[in-house]
């Protein structure tokens, strides 16, 4: 009696720390939903690749291609190991093997079962891209002479290097104020242009002084360093 009592109050302890260790886990759509509107602050990271983001994605999602190890792994270095992270793919079986890999480094994951499949299916709210016209090459011309000097910010939303640039811009902005032009283009939108840049990662910044092009340089850069670019 005393042996199927201890199995019992194991199992009731395990199950305990299942509920409240959800960290590690896999929720519903529903379930997830009413995670992301708790108000608490936390990273969202979908997992799919830029052509399935495209076609629609949970607001304020981060995209990181888990198909893609490289920008993974890129992308993936610059979330806050503070924050617990809520992750999606298309099924949950991308997310599943990114969770995993995320959690050996010590991150706070919770997955959401089904993927986004499962949460259009139960007719949760999506997010779609808004189809805005494409940057020609005169008009980015035109940008780049629009001032003596021009900082052009290649970057999206949906990029976690780009999101931990933006207090770094801000800043640029407040301490250098009238000594550029700070232009933001949103590279999942102008894809043309930036094939034509050659940008194949982000976030890419380029200074132009008289439309003349004296530097560009690819990811996370210092406040310190955009300053000596500028001045």
């Amino acid at each position: 009696m005393k042996t199927w009592l201890s199995i019992f109050l194991l199992a009731a302890i395990c199950w305990s720390c299942n509920l409240n260790g959800q960290s590690g886990k896999s929720v519903s759509p529903a379930a997830f939903q009413a995670l992301l509107q708790e108000g608490k602050s936390y990273q969202l990271l979908d997992v799919r690749t830029a052509e399935e983001f495209k076609g629609g994605f949970i607001k304020g999602a981060l995209q990181a291609d888990w198909l893609n190890s490289q920008e993974f792994a890129e992308r993936t270095k610059h979330l806050d190991p503070a924050k617990p992270i809520y992750i999606y793919c298309a099924s949950g079986i991308r997310s599943a093997d990114a969770a995993k890999a995320l959690r050996k480094k010590g991150f706070q994951v919770t997955e959401m079962a089904g993927g986004f499949n499962s949460w259009k299916k139960q007719g949760l709210p999506v997010e779609q891209q808004e189809a805005i016209k494409q940057i020609s090459s005169v008009e980015y011309e035109n940008l780049i002479r629009s001032a003596d000097v021009v900082l052009v910010d290649a970057g999206a939303s949906w990029c976690p290097p780009c999101r931990k640039m933006e207090p770094v811009l801000k800043q640029l902005q407040q301490d250098l104020p009238t000594q550029f032009k700070l232009a933001q283009i949103d590279a999942g939108v102008h894809t043309e242009l930036m094939k034509q840049l050659k940008v194949d990662a982000l976030p890419h910044f380029f200074v132009y002084k008289k439309g003349q092009l004296v530097w560009q340089q690819q990811g996370v850069v210092s406040l310190e360093e955009l300053k000596a670019k500028i001045l």
